[in-house]
């Protein structure tokens, strides 16, 4: 099996726009976002949680970061351990992979805030569609089909036997 990776084409002019660029993610995605990175020319940061520190994304990084235990919540989903990772690298850039923090406008909002670029979509973009109900309702109001259901935030159990009857069997929750 052969692996490519991007390259930039021959004879073209390249500067990346970042020297720096910490992946906030770990596996297979992190690993496929630093050789990326590396094709391009940009330096990568891996962060890492303590059973994760032997993993192939901490050995394929240029440079990283434990980022604190086990729990997602304390490590890959802690918005100011990742700040901080960037600040003590001199990361300019976070690219979230997928999952974890890709679609936490509090995260982008945080790094907008700390002056660090998030790489993917805009905020407003991520407080739209980062929220499944926020999402569906957007798109259906510009006529966008969306699967038959009731999508509104809150609902009490009432609510919710109520709706389930309109909507009919199976029901997904």
């Amino acid at each position: 099996m052969t692996v490519s990776s991007p390259a930039i084409p021959p004879g073209t002019q390249h500067k990346p726009l970042f020297k720096t660029v910490l992946v906030a993610n770990r596996g297979e995605i992190a690993c496929r976002v630093i050789r990326t990175l590396r094709a391009l020319g940009i330096a990568s940061v891996a962060v890492y949680s303590d059973p994760d520190a032997g993993a192939r994304h901490v050995r394929e990084a240029d440079r990283a970061v434990r980022i604190g235990p086990a729990a997602a919540a304390e490590s890959y989903l802690n918005i100011g351990a990742i700040i901080r990772a960037c600040r003590d690298t001199g990361a300019e850039a976070v690219h979230p992979g997928y999952g974890f923090l890709s679609e936490n406008v509090d995260f982008a909002r945080a790094l907008e805030a700390a002056g660090i670029t998030f790489i993917g979509p805009g905020v407003e973009s991520l407080n739209i569609m980062g929220d499944k109900i926020r999402s569906k309702n957007h798109v259906a109001g510009y006529g966008v089909p969306v699967v038959p259901g009731i999508a509104e935030p809150g609902m009490t159990d009432a609510q919710l036997m109520e709706a389930a009857a309109a909507v009919g069997f199976p029901l997904l929750i």
